[in-house]
C-alpha cells in the first residue's frame, strides 16, 4: 500500500438548486442564500489557485444553466466537474423514469458548458434509490462520491443487495463503480447552515477546524494511503471567518510531504488501475460478501474445512 496521502477537497456549487430541489421553497429569501455561491465561489478559486490545488466540483445541470460563465470557468482553471443531478432532488424520491431525467439533463447542461462529459457523480443528500448504481453504470460513469462504506479508502461498490427484518443481509454483486467516500462529519452544511427546524449550523470555524484537522491527522497516522475527502459548498464555506478557516486547514494539509491535492476522478482512475477487480474482491471479503451466511445457515460462496472457512468467490 502507497505510502502516500491524496487530499481531495471537493466542492457543491448547487446555487439556487439545493433549497428548491432538495429543501422544496418558494420562499424568495431562502432561495436566495444559494445567490451567495457565486461570491463563495470566487473565494474559493483564488484560494485552490493561491495553493496550486486542484478540486473537484459537481453541479446541477439547474446552476450550469443559471451561471454558465462560472462554471467554464471553474472547468477552464482546471478543476474536474462532476454531475450533480438536475435541481439537487434526492434520487431516493424518484422513480426510474425520473432518475432517468435527471442524469439526461444534468448531463445535457454540463457538457454544453464545459464541453465535457463527467465521469464522476455525487447524489444530492448522499441517497440512492434502488435505481441509482445501475443507472450510474449504465450512464458509463467512473465513480460515486455518496456511499460511506469506509472513510480514507476507496472501494467498489455492489449492485442488487437485498435486506429485509426478517432474513440476513444478501450481498450483492460487486461492480466496476467505484466509491470515494464523503461523510457528514467532513462537510460544511450540518456545521454551519442554520435552517429553521431541521439544521441548528453556526459551529464555530475553530471548532470545526479542530474537527476537520483531527480526521486528516488520524488518516496520517493511521491509513497509509489515504484519502481526505472533504466537502464544502460555496455558499456556506465563502463565508469570511470560515473561507479564512479552509485556508488555515489547507496550510496545515500542506506541511505533509506526502500528501498530494487532487481531483477525485484522478484518485478513482488510478484506484481502478491499481486494484483489478477480482483481486481487490479477495482482498476485502467483507465487502464482497463472501464471508456472509444466507437464509438457510449455510455460508455464502466459502468452503468450510476442519473449522475454517476458506473464500472463494
Amino acid at each position: 500500500m502507497s505510502n502516500s496521502y491524496s487530499v481531495c477537497l471537493s466542492f457543491d456549487f448547487d446555487g439556487m438548486s439545493s433549497w428548491i430541489g432538495s429543501w422544496q421553497s418558494n420562499n424568495p429569501c431562502m432561495i436566495s442564500r444559494g445567490e451567495f455561491a457565486t461570491i463563495g465561489l470566487d473565494r474559493i478559486l483564488k484560494l485552490l489557485s493561491k495553493h496550486q490545488a486542484r478540486g473537484t466540483f459537481f453541479i446541477p445541470g439547474h446552476t450550469a444553466w443559471a451561471w454558465p460563465d462560472l462554471v467554464k470557468r471553474i472547468a477552464d482553471e482546471g478543476h474536474e466537474i462532476g454531475h450533480h443531478g438536475w435541481v439537487h432532488e434526492n434520487p431516493a424520491n424518484l422513480d426510474l423514469q425520473a432518475e432517468r431525467e435527471v442524469m439526461d439533463r444534468g448531463f445535457e447542461a454540463l457538457e454544453h458548458v464545459t464541453g465535457q462529459r463527467p465521469i464522476g457523480y455525487r447524489s444530492a443528500a448522499w441517497d440512492f434509490s434502488l435505481n441509482t448504481l445501475d443507472l450510474l453504470r449504465e450512464y458509463g460513469l467512473t465513480y460515486s462520491s455518496s456511499c460511506m462504506a469506509n472513510d480514507f479508502y476507496p472501494y467498489y461498490l455492489r449492485s442488487g443487495d437485498k435486506w429485509s427484518t426478517t432474513e440476513p443481509y444478501v450481498f450483492g454483486k460487486l461492480t466496476d463503480l467505484i466509491e470515494i467516500p464523503p461523510s457528514w462529519h467532513l462537510d460544511d452544511f450540518p456545521a454551519f447552515e442554520y435552517v429553521w427546524k431541521a439544521n441548528t449550523g453556526l459551529m464555530a470555524p475553530s471548532a470545526v477546524l479542530e474537527f476537520w484537522q483531527g480526521e486528516f491527522d488520524y488518516m496520517i497516522d493511521n491509513c497509509p494511503g489515504g484519502v481526505f475527502n472533504l466537502t464544502c459548498h460555496p455558499q456556506f464555506i465563502g463565508r469570511g471567518s470560515r473561507i479564512k478557516m479552509l485556508e488555515t486547514l489547507v496550510e496545515h494539509l500542506k506541511t505533509k510531504q506526502a500528501v498530494r491535492f487532487e481531483s477525485l476522478g484522478d484518485v478513482a482512475l488510478r484506484f481502478k488501475k491499481e486494484n483489478p477487480l477480482e483481486t481487490w474482491a479477495k482482498k476485502n471479503p467483507h465487502r464482497a460478501g463472501t464471508t456472509a451466511r444466507n437464509a438457510t445457515g449455510a455460508t455464502t460462496s466459502t468452503s468450510v474445512r476442519k473449522g475454517k472457512a476458506t473464500a472463494s468467490l
